[in-house]
């Protein structure tokens, strides 16, 4: 079964652009694990323009408190500051279940790329370890054109996170006319399915689960997980936050945990 992390970084998004507390990414988190969802994510950046650090530490405990898991999304390479202690420091403070490595800069709206396996070995190598020693699974962000994801094995990775924004985006240029989700007769989608399958095979053929994520929506998540094989988790921030603007919270969630089924 594939599971849903939600990624609560949009609700500090709304409240930091306010000030105060309101919304509560903690409360949100709450309410969507009370409707059904499997665990919650979060990706801290340095700049503290969403999630910040007293987040992580309370998610962190709701999270413990209900029995998921938690999943910390970051760049390890990006050095600490003020408000930001760095992803390792957070990840000994909290002990997540799972830390998604990310190759993000600070001047990234938000990702759009995996880590280049051959490039990064060493550098990736010689973290992983610290972070094992937490506890944590480790998670590498990763494009679906990577020929070979032995290189993620070889350097400690236990899953890697296929970068779906490509796929969303094929998605985006298709218009169904229902609703069943049947493949559609177009070649972009159909060649995007078939990278994105491929990769997945060629990660777990290396030793590695498969994690998907980036602008992954109800709409188009049932097609994705029907075409590419034993995706342990997704992970979904953005599209289900704008939904249940519309649906309703409770309401958006049911639709995900639907398209898992």
């Amino acid at each position: 079964m594939t599971v849903l992390s939600v990624n609560v970084n949009k609700i500090a998004v709304l409240r930091n652009s306010r000030g105060g507390l309101l919304p509560d990414p903690v409360e949100f988190a709450r309410r969507c694990l009370q409707y059904g969802a499997h665990g919650i994510t979060v990706h801290p950046r340095p700049d503290a323009r969403h999630i910040r650090a007293d987040d992580v530490y309370r998610l962190a405990e709701l999270c413990a408190q209900v029995g998921v898991e938690f999943n910390i999304e970051g760049n390890p390479f990006a050095p600490p500051r003020p408000g930001y202690p760095g992803l390792l420091a957070l990840c000994q403070q909290t002990r997540p279940a799972q830390v998604t490595f990310v190759p993000d800069g600070d001047g990234q709206i938000t990702s759009d790329h995996g880590f280049d396996f051959a490039a990064d070995a060493d550098t990736l190598r010689a973290v992983i370890p610290s972070f094992k020693d937490v506890g944590s699974r480790i998670s590498c962000f990763a494009d679906a054109e990577t020929p070979d994801f032995s290189l993620a094995a070889a350097v400690g990775a236990d899953r890697i996170e296929l970068y779906t924004g490509p796929y969303a985006e094929a998605y985006d240029q298709v218009q169904f006319s229902d609703n069943d989700c049947k493949m559609a007769d177009d070649a972009g989608l159909s060649a995007s399915l078939d990278d994105f399958a491929a990769a997945a095979a060629r990660a777990q053929a290396a030793g590695l689960g498969v994690n998907a994520g980036h602008d992954l929506s109800a709409a188009n998540l049932v097609l994705f997980l029907r075409n590419v094989p034993q995706v342990a988790e997704v992970s979904i921030g953005h599209a289900l936050v704008a939904e249940s603007l519309y649906a309703g919270l409770e309401s958006t969630i049911a639709s995900y945990l639907t398209a898992l089924t």
